[in-house]
Order: structure tokens, then C-alpha cells, then sequence
């Protein structure tokens, strides 16, 4: 079923289903209201240049330039699968005290507003705590198996790739 599909359409099909994840993480943040964690940021940022790296190989045309965007799925997709594993493994073994961020306003109220930005965008909740779980898994388990899938893919890419001459 795979083989029937192109490297572009593999491409478009990451990049599309990036963004899905990444909608339906800003639903549980914004209706839910599930307060994400420094590390679910960094899966968020990580998740958006996967998508956009995927993307932009797509809109590419050439075998050198679908390896290269592969390889670079490849690290951006291990990045985000290492994160998501730690927050995994600190979710099953939490340490006995967890600080991962600070509030809002605690950080208005604390700091210069030019240092005050970039934590924002930090998170503010605890990186063990689960909030929401589908079928027995957590968020930053689901977010490892995607990451993981990507993984798969790209180097299932790379290789299609490297076999057509």
C-alpha cells in the first residue's frame, strides 16, 4: 500500500498531519484547557518544523533534494521523539519535586517584560502530570509514536530515494 504512494504524497501526508496535531493540540490547550508544559512546547516547535520541513520537500522536485529533506526529517523527527520520551519516562517516574515553569502572571508580575515574552512561550505546566490520555497513553505518548512514525517514514523515504536512479 505504501509503494503505491509517491514520495510527495508521503511528504504532503506528514506535513498535513503535523499541522492536524498541532490544531488539536491548541483545542486541548484553548477549549480544553490543558495547560501544556515546557517540554510539550518544545514537541510543538519541533512538530512545526516537521511539518514545514515536509512541506517544503514536497514542493520540491529532484532525488537530492527529497534525500536532504528526508535526512532533515530524520533529526527534526529524533529530536522530537527524544523529548517526548523523556517527558514519557518523567510521566511513569516522577521525581518527587517538579517545577517545569511559572504562571503568567507570576512572571509579569517577577520579571522585565523583555524577559517576561520569551518564558511565555516556555509553558507553564508540569512535564509529569497527565491530563488527558487516549487508550491508555498519554499526550507525550502519542506525541512519541508520531514523532517516531515520522522517523519511519523519512528513512523509508530516504531509502525510495537513494533506489531510484
Amino acid at each position: 500500500m505504501l509503494s503505491s504512494l509517491s514520495v510527495r504524497q508521503v511528504l504532503l501526508a506528514i506535513c498535513g498531519g503535523s499541522f492536524l496535531l498541532l490544531a488539536y493540540g491548541m483545542y486541548l490547550q484553548h477549549v480544553v484547557g490543558l495547560e501544556p508544559c515546557p517540554m510539550c512546547i518544545v514537541q510543538r516547535y519541533a512538530l512545526i518544523l516537521v511539518g514545514l520541513l515536509a512541506g517544503l520537500t514536497a514542493a520540491t522536485r529532484g532525488r537530492i533534494a527529497h534525500l536532504g529533506g528526508a535526512a532533515l526529517l530524520v533529526i527534526m523527527g529524533g529530536f522530537g521523539a527524544f523529548v517526548a520520551a523523556r517527558q514519557s519516562w518523567l510521566q511513569w517516574y516522577p521525581p518527587e519535586t517538579v517545577s517545569c515553569g511559572r504562571d503568567l502572571y507570576g512572571m509579569i508580575e517577577s520579571f522585565p517584560l523583555q524577559r517576561a515574552i520569551p518564558m511565555i512561550f516556555k509553558g507553564g505546566g508540569d512535564c509529569s502530570k497527565i491530563d488527558w490520555t487516549f487508550l491508555g497513553g498519554s499526550i507525550a505518548n502519542w506525541s512519541f509514536l508520531c514523532f517516531v512514525g515520522v522517523v519511519l517514514l523519512s528513512v523509508w523515504l530516504a531509502a525510495r530515494s537513494l533506489g531510484k536512479r
